[in-house]
C-alpha cells in the first residue's frame, strides 16, 4: 500500500510540473471566469439563471472538453514511461507491477478530476458573494457525475496505453475513440432511427453504450425534464429507465465501465514484454 501511494504521490508531482495540467486547469478556471465577465449567471435561458445557468452551460462544455484531455494526456502515460526507460527505471525498485499501474491510475485520477471540481467550486463561492442561490443537490449530482466521466475516460486511456507500444499510436487510438464516441451521441442514432433498420432497443443499447450519451442526457435532465433541447434518443433512454433510474445509471455505469478497462489494462501490461 505504501509503495502504492509512493506512486500515486511522485505521478501528481510529475503531472503538476508538466505543461498539460497547467493547459488543463487554465481551460476550465478560464471558462468560469469567462462565464462571469459575459454575465452568464444574469442571463436567463428557458427559465434558468443564476448558478443553475452557469453549471448547465458549465456542463456542457465540459462534455466536449473533459474526455479528450481526459485521453490525449494519459495514453502515453504508460506508453510514453516504457519508451523513455522510465519504466525500467522505476520497476528496478521494490516496486511490485501492481503498486506502479494502480498507483499511476490513482495518481492521474486526482489529476484530472481536482482542476475541473475546482473550477466549478471556485464558480458557486464566487456566486454565493453575490448573492446567487446555490443548488446544492445539482452541484453534488454534477461533480458525482463529473468524477464518474473521468474514471470512465481515465480507464479507456490506461487499457489504450498498455495496449501499444508506441506513444503515438496510442495518440491516434485516443483521437479515434474521441470521435467516434461524439458522432454516436446523435448524429448517427438519429441516422439510424430514420432508417429503421433497426430496433428502437439496439438503438436503444447503443446510446447507452455510451458514456458520452449518459452524462449528456442524464446532465440536461436535472434542468429539463422534459428534454426539449435534445434529440428524440434520450426520449426513449428516459422513456425506458424514468428519469431516477437513469441518474442512477449514469452514475454508476462510468464508474465500472472505468473499473473494468483499467482492469484489462492492468492484465495486458502483466502478461507483456514490459520493457
Amino acid at each position: 500500500m505504501s509503495n502504492l501511494l509512493l506512486i500515486a504521490m511522485l505521478d501528481i508531482k510529475e503531472s503538476i510540473r508538466a505543461k498539460w495540467f497547467f493547459i488543463y486547469a487554465l481551460i476550465f478556471g478560464g471558462l468560469i471566469a469567462l462565464f462571469f465577465v459575459t454575465g452568464v449567471t444574469q442571463s436567463v435561458v428557458m427559465g434558468f439563471s443564476g448558478l443553475s445557468r452557469l453549471l448547465l452551460v458549465y456542463i456542457q462544455i465540459t462534455i466536449a472538453i473533459l474526455p479528450i484531455f481526459i485521453l490525449i494526456t494519459t495514453v502515453t502515460c504508460i506508453s510514453g514511461d516504457r519508451e523513455d526507460n522510465i519504466l525500467e527505471y522505476m520497476l528496478s525498485f521494490p516496486i511490485s507491477i501492481k503498486s506502479y499501474y494502480w498507483g499511476k491510475m490513482i495518481g492521474r485520477l486526482i489529476m484530472v478530476f481536482m482542476p475541473v471540481f475546482v473550477a466549478m467550486i471556485l464558480g458557486v463561492i464566487w456566486g454565493i458573494f453575490k448573492g446567487a442561490e446555490v443548488p446544492w443537490s445539482l452541484l453534488l449530482l454534477y461533480s458525482a457525475m463529473i468524477f464518474s466521466i473521468s474514471l470512465a475516460f481515465l480507464g479507456i486511456a490506461f487499457f489504450i496505453s498498455t495496449s501499444v507500444k508506441t506513444h503515438d499510436i496510442a495518440m491516434g487510438i485516443s483521437f479515434v475513440v474521441w470521435i467516434v464516441l461524439l458522432a454516436f451521441i446523435d448524429i448517427v442514432l438519429i441516422g439510424l432511427m430514420m432508417q429503421s433498420q433497426m430496433s428502437e432497443k439496439l438503438i436503444i443499447f447503443i446510446a447507452l453504450a455510451n458514456p458520452l450519451e449518459t452524462f449528456r442526457i442524464s446532465a440536461i435532465s436535472l434542468f429539463d425534464p422534459e428534454l426539449t433541447v435534445i434529440g428524440p434518443t434520450a426520449y426513449y433512454v428516459l422513456d425506458s429507465f424514468g428519469r431516477t433510474n437513469f441518474i442512477l445509471f449514469s452514475l454508476i455505469y462510468p464508474i465500472i465501465l472505468g473499473i473494468l478497462f483499467a482492469t484489462f489494462g492492468f492484465i495486458i501490461f502483466k502478461k507483456k514484454d514490459l520493457l
